[in-house]
């Protein structure tokens, strides 16, 4: 890839993984709206794992605290409240490992990189993603979390390894359905992609272990932007969701699902 496209692919991506509107669909666009080939499966996790970086950054301080969950896990710390949001964590990613390996291992990854699955997707997960914000009470925090809670919001951020869905949009329609306000819904939904996307990374790794050493340095080049731009988004999305309703999320998926599907 040129330093253009991957520049391209590192600020797609860095905004829209943690915006509600999709991040693979916007990588499977690309190709379709530009002169640039495919970047492939390959890039796509790569520049996830930028994005998976920048969580941990910005989260550090409840990163922080998981890690002392784990450790209290194994008998080494007393701290029963971080033990018990580790568990959640842990638990609600399994839904979403259990898909990833369905789809990887049935050989499903090219076959979702249609056009119309991800303006289909834009258009009825953003709908939902409004309803829910709109009807959604605002009584739950990141720490009220529960084991209900996690695995189906764990669940909603399986569905979302479907193209056009929005893993963030997913989870945090999920979160605020079930009763977390909007920073919380967020909060949730971005430590819930760690183990998720860190998974991925690691089957990634793997494969790319196995690639060309261009392929290797398009995609380490892409992590690095990517993770500078997600950085940036993150901090603007926890600061706009303070004081500021999803609906323009919900009406840019709309209108960009309807686009497609009439132009392309």
């Amino acid at each position: 890839m040129t330093f253009l496209q991957e520049l391209i692919i590192a600020i797609v991506q860095g905004i829209t993984e943690f915006l509600p509107i999709s991040s693979s669909g916007h990588l499977i666009l690309i190709p379709k709206l530009t002169d640039f080939p495919d970047q492939g499966p390959l890039i796509d996790v790569a520049v996830h794992v930028g994005s998976l970086l920048a969580i941990i950054l910005y989260f550090r301080k409840d990163v922080m605290g998981l890690a002392r969950g784990g450790f209290a896990s194994v008998g080494l710390g007393k701290d029963r409240e971080q033990r018990r949001l580790f568990w959640f964590i842990l638990i609600g990613t399994i839904p979403a490992v259990l898909a990833g390996l369905f789809i990887k291992m049935g050989g499903y990854l090219e076959g979702f990189r249609s056009t119309d699955l991800v303006a289909t997707n834009l258009i009825v997960f953003g709908i939902l993603l409004g309803l829910a914000d709109k009807f959604g009470k605002h009584t739950k925090a990141y720490e009220d979390m529960n084991l209900k809670d996690a695995v189906l919001v764990g669940i909603a951020q399986a569905m979302a390894l479907i193209p056009g869905t929005s893993r963030s949009g997913a989870t945090m329609t999920a979160a605020r359905a079930l009763g977390y306000g909007r920073v919380e819904s967020a909060r949730f939904s971005f430590l819930l992609a760690i183990p998720a996307v860190a998974g991925a990374g690691l089957l990634a790794a793997l494969d790319l272990s196995e690639a060309t050493a261009q392929m290797q340095q398009d995609a380490l080049v892409s992590g690095i932007l990517t993770f500078f731009t997600a950085l940036a988004t993150m901090m603007f999305l926890m600061n706009f969701l303070k004081k500021a309703s999803m609906m323009v999320f919900v009406v840019y998926r709309v209108l960009l699902g309807v686009g497609l599907l009439v132009l392309l």
